[in-house]
């Protein structure tokens, strides 16, 4: 196939995935082809398209404060939203056992605990986002429980029904069989899921015990295939972070957050292809060019990838003085990587730990974990966190400041609507401290 008509095809899906949230497809989040073809990540889905010519903030909007067990707490992942506005995600802590929870946002800003994990074989702590199916089924991962071959469990992949039934599709056994603690799924139209595991993964790995982590595949059967073995540090990376994201092909790119052939702890950006053939595209430096990449990835039309690192770039002043405050990053096909923007630690934001989204115009939209506002108990010491948005010729600007009473500290990547309008989540902050949902309303140019 080449690069015109992969071109094409990436862009009239993209079109696909998009409509649900323009109200002429119901429901419909899960990804078009198999991997044969092109697999997109539904959590992802507003990546490309809804935010074209946005210029200006008008207000953020907290739509709720979590309050704690029985109610969820510290959401960490980003958010899926339907044809219909609700919004749904997971959150880390809270919930009936206080080991996380499944929740639903609506438009009025009412929020239903759609399932407590309870712990043991049927997982806990849900560190990752949702994918959600044409029916309304919600599929996703916890960092813990389940085979009790890890030392907390070793993390489960599961199933909750539009109807409420929640079942465990694999329960993970970690080294040297499996992989261990997995993180962000991706779904395809057949109903198979793919990811990476943090840990885990084959014996001939240079990561001890525990494991390199591995990709994955899991058949709507609930059979699970290892598609990769990380080998970590110098051969490639180890603990892939985020979500995985392809391209026209069905090759799948992703993030891991240490290793590579460079560094031992600073990642990188890799390739792996249809035939199971791994390719480190880029291995970070751990100094200008960034570190810690965490979050996913995000393709545009000419193959060219943007992410974030947490640390790397800035290492002055006292926040960034240690591990560097992070940067936003570009990779080309041929591995060739240039710094978009770096975070200086101040009003302009700080570690980064989540994927942007990319306008038509190739502006990146994204949050930072730390800096931006200092003031109040609760942002004194690192900052509080910031939206913001990176335009093509490297400027930043500042869409949100977090002061605390609004959010603090998002971890997770934006999604958006068809109005330009972008969702998240902070891990803490809020009425009780214990995180929110937001809103930032941007006007669209005229």
């Amino acid at each position: 196939m080449n690069r015109t008509m992969s071109v094409f095809l990436r862009n009239f899906l993209l079109v696909l995935c998009l409509i649900p949230f323009a109200g002429l497809r119901a429901q419909a989040q899960e990804v078009p082809v198999q991997r044969a073809g092109t697999v997109i990540d539904p959590a992802l889905q507003e990546r490309e398209g809804p935010l074209a010519g946005t210029t200006e903030v008008l207000s953020e909007k907290v739509l709720y404060s979590f309050a704690g067990e029985p109610d969820g707490a510290s959401p960490v992942a980003p958010l899926v939203r339907d044809s219909s506005g609700n919004l749904y995600g997971t959150t880390y802590y809270g919930g009936a056992s206080n080991l996380g929870a499944v929740f639903k946002l609506d438009t009025t800003g009412t929020e239903t605990v759609l399932y407590s994990f309870p712990g043991g074989v049927d997982g806990e702590r849900p560190s990752a986002g949702l994918v959600r199916d044409a029916a309304g089924n919600l599929y996703g991962t916890t960092d813990s429980g389940g085979n009790t071959a890890c030392a907390n469990g070793c993390g489960v992949v599961y199933e909750l029904s539009a109807t409420g039934t929640y079942s465990v599709l694999h329960s993970f056994a970690g080294y040297p069989t499996d992989g261990a603690l997995p993180r962000g799924l991706i779904r395809d139209s057949q109903g198979n899921l793919y990811g990476g595991t943090y840990q885990g993964g084959d014996v001939t790995g240079n990561c001890g015990k525990l494991g390199c982590g591995v990709i994955f595949e899991l058949n709507k059967a609930g059979t699970e295939t290892i598609l990769y073995n990380l080998q970590g540090y110098p051969v490639d990376g180890s603990g892939p972070e985020g979500v995985l994201t392809t391209d026209a092909s069905g090759n799948f790119y992703g993030l891991a957050s240490s290793g590579g052939t460079v560094c031992k702890t600073c990642g990188a950006v890799y390739e792996l292809d249809t035939a199971g053939k791994e390719t480190v595209l880029y291995s970070f430096s751990g100094k200008s060019d960034g570190s810690v990449p965490h979050g996913g990835l995000v393709l545009d039309s000419s193959d060219n990838l943007y992410g974030t690192t947490y640390s790397g770039g800035s290492f002055s002043g006292s926040l960034c003085s240690t591990s560097g405050c992070g940067v936003v990053f570009e990779v080309t096909p041929s591995g060739t990587e240039t710094v978009l923007y770096t975070f200086t630690g101040g009003a302009d934001g700080a570690n980064p730990r989540a994927y942007v989204l990319r306008d038509p115009s190739g502006n990146l939209y994204g949050t930072t974990f730390n800096g931006g506002s200092f003031s109040g108990s609760q942002c004194s010491t690192s900052g509080c966190g910031v939206v913001f948005r990176v335009a093509p010729a490297g400027k930043e600007i500042v869409l949100h400041t977090f002061a605390g009473s609004d959010g603090a500290n998002p971890r997770a990547g934006l999604v958006g609507n068809p109005l330009g309008n972008v969702y998240g989540t902070t891990e803490h902050g809020g009425a009780d401290s214990k995180g929110t949902v937001f809103e930032v309303i941007l006007k669209p140019a005229e």
